[in-house]
């Protein structure tokens, strides 16, 4: 891998953020008769939390404060500065608190959450996948392959509504919603680590299940394919050990496309599970997101897009830098 390939990958980074960024401000701009200010100064009148008396002079306030009284092109020069300081302004939604502070409180809870859930789904999937795929594996393991099947068409929401009706409306296992007990000291210590881990079951495992038969079925894929390689049956010739050919030789190279897959899984963690986000009221990116573009607060929209942008940008960067490592090919 030589130094002109990393700066290229590097430059080929940023320039695609910058593009991804630019068409994010400029998209709201060409939806006709839709302003920002007005949108949600209306749903405020409509909700009865502002007077409609002299709108018209709040929202030339709230324009000017917002820098939305300037030409696009001057908006988009201030806004490509704030960007490199990750300074996104005011959130319309929670004025005046600032959209970094609410996605500092956010993202933890989503990259927690979808980081660990993840990593298990992965984990455990790429395992059953393989042995699915290996003749000399148990036969009772077969079983396995019609739920998994079944897991990979069901969406993550929808088992996230089945596991609440299951586990928190009728068992009554786990809490139906929330992040912590209600009341509860958000001071870091075990009973608080504990009480995190206890909410966030459910969502966790509607992950699990829903992409499990994803990864599962992936690696049974790529294990059926190498199967009849060379290396697999010289292995076999010499007489190695079924467990050492498992391992060193049918995982070890159907496993390059599922840590692609990974790493690109990886990068949309910041983007949260949206849908399971709303449906147990996780205090999440994704949350976050569904509530900005409920309330038209297309700044907490722009600050949260843009993590995304870089996280999937940044998952890719470095896919690129040690993939030519993983496979020299």
């Amino acid at each position: 891998m030589s130094a002109t390939y990393v700066v290229r990958r590097i430059l080929l980074f940023f320039v695609v953020v910058w593009a991804a960024t630019t068409f994010i401000f400029f998209l709201p701009k060409l939806a006709p008769g839709r302003n920002p200010i007005v949108e949600r100064i209306g749903m405020m009148i409509a909700t009865g939390g502002v007077n409609a008396t002299n709108m018209q002079a709040m929202v030339d306030a709230y324009e000017a404060k917002f820098g939305l009284d300037k030409p696009v092109w001057e908006q988009y020069v201030t806004y490509l500065g704030d960007v490199l300081h990750f300074d996104f302004g005011y959130s319309l939604m929670q004025y005046p608190t600032t959209v970094l502070d609410i996605i500092r409180t956010a993202m933890p809870w989503t990259i927690g959450l979808l980081l660990c859930s993840t990593l298990i789904a992965f984990a455990i999937g790429t395992v059953l996948g393989g042995l699915l795929a290996w003749s000399r594996a148990p036969k009772a393991i077969q079983f396995l392959l019609p739920p998994l099947f079944m897991f990979s068409v069901i969406p993550y929401y929808l088992f996230g509504l089945i596991l609440v009706y299951l586990l928190a409306f009728q068992l009554k296992v786990f809490p139906m919603s929330g992040s912590v007990q209600l009341g509860a000291s958000t001071q870091f210590s075990l009973s608080f680590i504990t009480d995190v881990i206890y909410h966030s079951m459910l969502p966790a495992l509607s992950i699990i299940l829903a992409s499990l038969g994803f990864w599962a079925l992936g690696m049974r894929a790529m294990m059926v394919s190498i199967a009849g390689e060379d290396y697999m049956l010289f292995a076999d010739a010499k007489g190695l050990k079924g467990s050492r050919i498992f391992l060193g030789y049918a995982m070890r190279n159907a496993m390059l496309p599922q840590t692609t897959t990974l790493a690109l899984s990886l990068g949309t963690i910041l983007s949260g599970a949206l849908l399971v986000e709303v449906v147990f009221n996780y205090p999440g990116m994704g949350a976050v997101l569904f509530r900005a573009v409920s309330a038209f607060d297309y700044f907490t929209i722009y600050g949260v897009v843009f993590f995304i942008i870089v996280g999937v940008a940044l998952a890719t960067l470095v896919l690129d830098l040690i993939y030519p490592l993983l496979d020299p090919r």
